[in-house]
Order: structure tokens, then sequence, then C-alpha cells
């Protein structure tokens, strides 16, 4: 089957919600064993219950439960050949008053948790591996008042870029994905949107499970010769700016 993962099993950071929620349970469906790993342990083990995955509490920034992450999916599953870097946070504000504390929040959440992940996972995943790193299409355009997203997300291309590279001798890709406007409780919770001055077209919006066949896609072996891209899924919104 395309994109089938029978016998493959993932780590899939920040999966208790949004995205996240959506790559695991696709990738469930299509047979993978699948550790939700999320700040929130008690919602990862709620969405593991109703998948038949697994779960685990973890503060992506913490090498100390990252490489927890690794070793419980490693001792169920015996393996471990994917990671999804989801997690994310946003800081809304103008970037005149973002703080030292500010930037480092944004910033531990979005780079460095998936910097650790990716670090642990060029060693630990099987030859062969994938990793898959959810951005956003701030990373190339953005707006106001969300600087530290917009470069943390940047600064995940160029992550994406460096593994791909280091990640040649034991065959293991590194690719990103950009969403837009995706229909999560962060895009409701953005205060540009919810005044009006990020516009949001008719149509605009896109799907979690939009961006997890995506996902699902760059992991599997029906992308074994894509490595270093970054795949825009925002339903051709930056291609209208």
């Amino acid at each position: 089957m395309l994109g089938g993962f029978a016998g493959k099993a993932a780590i899939v950071t920040g999966g208790a919600s949004g995205i996240g929620a959506a790559v695991a349970e696709l990738l469930r469906a299509r047979g993978a064993e699948v550790l939700v790993a999320d700040l929130d342990g008690d919602a990862a083990a709620a969405l593991a219950a109703r998948l038949g995955a697994r779960s685990i509490a973890c503060d992506v920034a913490d090498e100390g439960r990252v490489v927890a992450c690794f070793e419980a999916l490693a001792a169920a599953a015996g393996r471990v050949d994917m990671v999804v870097n989801n997690a994310g946070a946003m800081r809304f504000g103008p970037l005149a008053a973002t703080t030292p504390a500010d930037w480092l929040r944004v910033l531990e959440t979005n780079l460095l948790g998936a910097a650790l992940f990716t670090k642990h996972a060029l060693t630990r995943l099987r030859e062969g591996g994938a990793i898959v790193n959810v951005a956003s299409v701030h990373a190339v355009a953005t707006t106001a008042d969300v600087a530290p997203y917009a470069a943390a997300k940047a600064g995940l291309l160029s992550l994406t870029r460096s593994a791909a590279i280091e990640g040649r001798p034991r065959r293991i890709r590194a690719n990103a994905v950009l969403p837009g406007a995706i229909d999560t409780p962060m895009l409701w919770r953005n205060p540009n949107v919810a005044s009006g001055a990020e516009r949001l077209e008719a149509g605009s919006v896109g799907r979690p499970a939009d961006v997890a066949e995506a996902v699902a896609f760059l992991a599997s072996d029906a992308a074994c010769f894509v490595n270093g891209a970054s795949l825009v899924v925002d339903g051709g919104r930056l291609a209208a700016l």
C-alpha cells in the first residue's frame, strides 16, 4: 500500500492535538506503532488510548525527556523509524516589546526541541529512517507580532537542510512541511486573525488531516528520493501573495 507503515514505529511530538494528533492518527491507521509525545501527558494518554498507540509526557526542550521518548518506543516496538517534530508554541506581540524570556520560550519549543530530537534521531533511527519537521509559511512570509515564531520556523528549515546532509551516511532523510492557515486552536487563538488584521479568505483554511497526508508522504518509502525539501501545504495562499 502506498504510504503504508506496517512494522515501523514513529514518535510524534506535540501529538495530543491539532496537526500532531492528525499525524498520529494517520500513521497509526496505516500500520505504524506510534508514540504520542506531548507536554500535556494526560491529553497524550487519552489520544493514545483511542488510537491503540503509546504516549509519554515530554517537554521537547528537555534532552532527558527526548531520550526517554526514543528509549520508550524502542523498548516497546524494538525500533524507531520516524520522528515528526510538530511541537510548537506562538507568542503574540510587537517585536519591540518582546523580552528575552519570550524569545527563549518560543525558540525552545519550536527550534531547540526539534534540534534535540534530530540529534538523537541521526543515531537512534534505523537506517533508512525519516525526520519530518512541521514548520510554517511564516518561515518565508510572515505578519506583524509573531517575530519569534517566524524566526524559529525559518531556523527549522535550515535545521532540516543540515539534517538531510548529515543523515546521508545512514540514509536518514529530513524534510519539512510548511502549513498555512489550518483549523487548529493555535490559529483561532491568533489575535491577528481574531481582529481581522490577518484576513482568511473563504476556502483558505485547511484541515489538520491535509497536513498529516503530506507528513505521511514525506515519511514514507514513496518519498525515498526526497531529502532536504520544504513542502508548502497552504491551499495556494503563498502563491497568491
